[in-house]
């Protein structure tokens, strides 16, 4: 009797006893039985004092080792109200020795934390929070309203007074509402958390929380309806999604991953900002030594929106196929148009032709495959020969006559014929000395090599393309998936770097839309390869043909690195759709491999274009890309801050910008041996000191001049300024290099008394609009892998068409078209060229 009088006091009212019987005594006794375990001497020193609490009263009391508090409190519980309960403690003795433990026992959960209470940072540091702010869990129940009760017991070690204070307060708006801002303030030792239900016919909303501080660092995380509730800095990671954040973070969240048709939203407030971004101070690092965190309280905005519903999802992949099967329609239309005007331009020639003998002339004129047929009058052969130079005209008849010839010899089997045939001897080296070193050369002089090795040689370009991309796709989408799996399992949203105000997820993937627009470069990409292929059919039936504008006219036709072109275009839309599935730092390569292809094979075929017979093999071109790529990989990875990389790939930028530059200048007819250095300076000696003559070539000098200086500039601010983003430096030096190249032949074109027909010109200019529409969506800058994940969430912006597409769409959706229309520039640019013999198209 006198153990009980004890424990329960005569202060226990006997309403208390009937209310709870022998469940709750029970219950009692087992969370108290623990402290008597010890020796009978504490025990009978220790005093268990009840008291009835009531909200929203602040209890001011003292603790000590022989006396333990306990707080009973009970509040009204309805299925269809959610009340929040938040417990308020603040420690108001200095210098503790021993901190408080306070328990709260609640019907299905236990709450238990110290006071004062350590959290710690990195490396071990300890912050101490005196003052504690905690939010029940609240267990659903099954009735329509219950009264549930809940108790605080209060107890230290410590065997002098410890003062403290304890206040348990409703939490106002613990459920949020739709579309209704919330605002409220949060620290790490008082953190938040509130309930959402999904109102009916809603499947997805987005969660969205703001902040005009940019620091303290912070944490949101949504977690089920489930006891208990990980609010906390050091646990609040263990269940649930959750990302870090600074003045803006969302996350969508979806109905089917939460069964009870609810879910928490928890914001914690960190120890410190060094997750964030944020400068991480110093201290003295000493065994046990408590460091004061100042003020970390931040006011955070909350609101639930609601997501997208299906229909948008339709109308977004209507818009995307609509856009780009537009440009087929267009295809085809223009194609309809040229058979007809070929059409037309052939009855004219039938017209024309009716009488050949009466006009005495030859004539010449464009089919229907856009070359020309030759009709040559055997009497007005005979009657215009005698009246030229005996000499001149049998040489220029023999060779007219025997066009035919030439085109039937070569029709023979391709089984003896190869390029290292013509390179491997002694005499073809001799004359390639003489006809590559003039000054001024032509097509002829470089078109040389036979046809049809030459296309065997270029087709490689296509094959090769081919086999990378499939050995390159299938571990990066096998990488992809993995990395999307971890995100869904883990829920950590700091994996992956989405423009989280516009991220639709479908399915298992978290930004269908960042994946969606990428279609794009794989349907145009589709669209180039036929009309290259309609090209390629065309021109083979001219060659079979023998038909003189196919053999003899015009830049000579290889499609084998078209059709890389558009292989590439193709894989880029895929990498890149692979890269937004979980976008980050370590697969940004993904993104930008494709894109140092495609630069390289456009620079190769504008070189291709008039220098066929000593253009890069596919070989050696792809094993530079591949060179390119790996430092790629290397910047990515090492290159951040590192002075000695950024030292050494600058001094190989420049060697290889004067190698290449050497290269083009004597048209590969120079040899990088022991004797290159006597032979430089025999040259600076011969042509700059002796006699001061300037370039032989000067068209090429005044291109690689510019080149060396845009190369060496670029090396320079890389070396100066070393940005982060490596990547995307190394592309900007191919694209300056590509566009410099362009601009040079376009001019070069013109001043050589070349004309650019109407759909080239078309295609120019609208190409260069949609690149100026394109990179100022690209500059907007959605997010950013080159900081941390909260930093870049705080570029997130909402979504801009339908409701659907975001800024980075828009760049996905006009960089593939103007993509496609620079490949058609390429493709269309020297058509003025097909009816002139090639000794009279220059080379620059």
């Amino acid at each position: 009797m006198l153990r009980d009088e004890i424990l329960f006091g005569s202060h226990w009212k006997s309403r208390y006893k009937k209310t709870f019987g022998i469940a709750a005594g029970v219950l009692l006794w087992l969370c108290v039985a623990p402290l008597a375990c010890g020796s009978g001497d504490l025990w009978e020193k220790n005093n268990v004092i009840q008291k009835d609490g009531e909200f929203d009263v602040t209890y001011n009391d003292t603790v000590t080792s022989a006396n333990q508090t306990i707080y009973a409190f009970n509040h009204t519980v309805s299925r269809t109200k959610t009340e929040g309960v938040r417990v308020s403690v603040d420690v108001l003795s200095p210098n503790l020795k021993s901190p408080i433990l306070f328990v709260v026992r609640q019907k299905q959960a236990v709450l238990s934390f110290q006071v004062p209470l350590i959290l710690r940072g990195l490396y071990q540091r300890k912050y101490p929070y005196n003052h504690l702010g905690r939010t029940l869990c609240q267990p659903p129940t099954r009735a329509a309203s219950e009264i549930q009760y809940f108790f605080v017991d209060v107890s230290t070690l410590s065997s002098q007074g410890t003062n403290y204070q304890l206040r348990v307060s409703r939490v106002e708006s613990f459920t949020l509402q739709t579309e209704t801002k919330f605002s409220f303030t949060s620290s790490p030792s008082q953190p938040q958390y509130f309930k959402y239900v999904f109102p009916e016919g809603v499947d997805t909303v987005i969660v969205k929380v703001t902040s005009e501080m940019t620091f303290p660092c912070s944490v949101m995380s949504i977690q089920d309806i489930q006891c208990p509730v990980y609010d906390l800095d050091n646990n609040v990671a263990f269940i649930g999604m959750y990302q870090t954040m600074t003045r803006k973070g969302a996350i969508t969240v979806q109905r089917k991953d939460f069964p009870s048709n609810s879910f928490y939203v928890v914001l914690v407030v960190k120890t410190e900002d060094e997750a964030c971004g944020g400068p991480l101070r110093f201290y003295p690092l000493r065994p046990d030594e408590l460091i004061d965190a100042g003020n970390r309280s931040k006011t955070l905005d909350i609101v639930v929106s609601l997501a997208i519903k299906s229909d948008v999802y339709v109308m977004g992949m209507l818009l995307c196929l609509g856009i780009f099967l537009s440009f087929y329609l267009v295809t085809l239309l223009v194609a309809c148009l040229e058979k007809k005007r070929a059409k037309k331009r052939e009855l004219f020639q039938n017209i024309d032709d009716t009488s050949p003998a009466e006009t005495g002339k030859i004539t010449a004129s464009p089919n229907e495959y856009g070359s020309l047929d030759s009709t040559i009058s055997s009497e007005a052969v005979t009657e215009s020969a005698p009246s030229l130079d005996s000499a001149a005209s049998a040489d220029h008849y023999i060779e007219r006559s025997g066009w035919k010839n030439v085109g039937r010899s070569r029709q023979e089997s391709l089984s003896s014929i190869e390029e290292d045939d013509y390179d491997t001897l002694d005499d073809i080296n001799s004359d390639k000395n003489i006809v590559r070193t003039k000054k001024y050369l032509c097509v002829s002089d470089l078109s040389r090599k036979d046809k049809r090795v030459l296309s065997k040689k270029y087709q490689i370009y296509f094959w090769n393309i081919a086999t990378i991309a499939v050995f390159y796709a299938l571990p990066v989408i096998q990488l992809v998936i993995t990395y999307q799996t971890v995100v869904n399992v883990t829920g950590n949203q700091d994996i992956c770097y989405y423009n989280f105000m516009c991220a639709h997820p479908l399915g298992a993937l978290s930004a269908f839309n960042n994946i969606l627009s990428n279609l794009g470069y794989v349907m145009l990409g589709l669209l180039f390869l036929l009309i290259v292929l309609k090209r390629d059919i065309v021109h083979g039936r001219a060659l079979a043909c023998n038909e003189v504008g196919a053999l003899e006219c015009g830049i000579p036709k290889h499609f084998g690195l078209f059709y890389a072109m558009g292989t590439a275009l193709m894989m880029e839309g895929l990498l890149s759709a692979c890269y937004h599935v979980c976008p980050n730092y370590t697969n940004f390569q993904f993104d930008t491999s494709f894109m140092y292809m495609i630069a390289g094979l456009c620079m190769l075929k504008l070189y291709q274009k008039r220098h066929p017979d000593i253009n890069a093999s596919a070989y050696t071109a792809y094993a530079c890309l591949a060179v390119v790529i790996f430092f790629s990989v290397l910047g990515v990875v090492f290159g951040r801050g590192n002075t000695v990389f950024w030292i050494v790939f600058s001094v190989i930028h420049i060697l290889a910008t004067l190698l290449l530059s050497t290269q083009l200048y004597y048209m590969g007819r120079w040899r990088l041996d022991s004797g290159v250095v006597r032979r430089m300076v025999y040259v600076v000696y011969t042509d700059c000191i002796r006699h001061c003559t300037g370039p032989t070539y000067i068209d090429r000098m005044v291109l690689l001049v510019m080149g060396n200086l845009v190369n060496w500039s670029l090396a320079a601010y890389g070396l100066i300024e070393r940005p982060n983003d490596f990547a995307s430096y190394l592309l900007a030096i191919a694209i300056c290099n590509l566009l410099l190249y362009f601009a040079f032949y376009i001019i070069m074109k013109l001043r050589s008394g070349e004309r650019i027909q109407c759909l080239a010109l078309v295609c120019i200019l609208f190409t260069a609009v949609v690149w100026g529409f394109a990179l100022y969506f690209f500059f907007q800058g959605l997010s950013t892998w080159q900081k941390t994940p909260a930093e870049s969430r705080e570029h997130n912006r909402d979504c801009i068409l339908l409701s659907f597409f975001d800024d980075h769409d828009i760049w996905h959706f006009l960089s593939s078209i103007a993509m496609f229309g620079s490949f058609l520039v390429l493709l269309t640019m020297d058509d003025d060229l097909d009816t002139v013999q090639r000794d009279k198209i220059y080379v620059f």
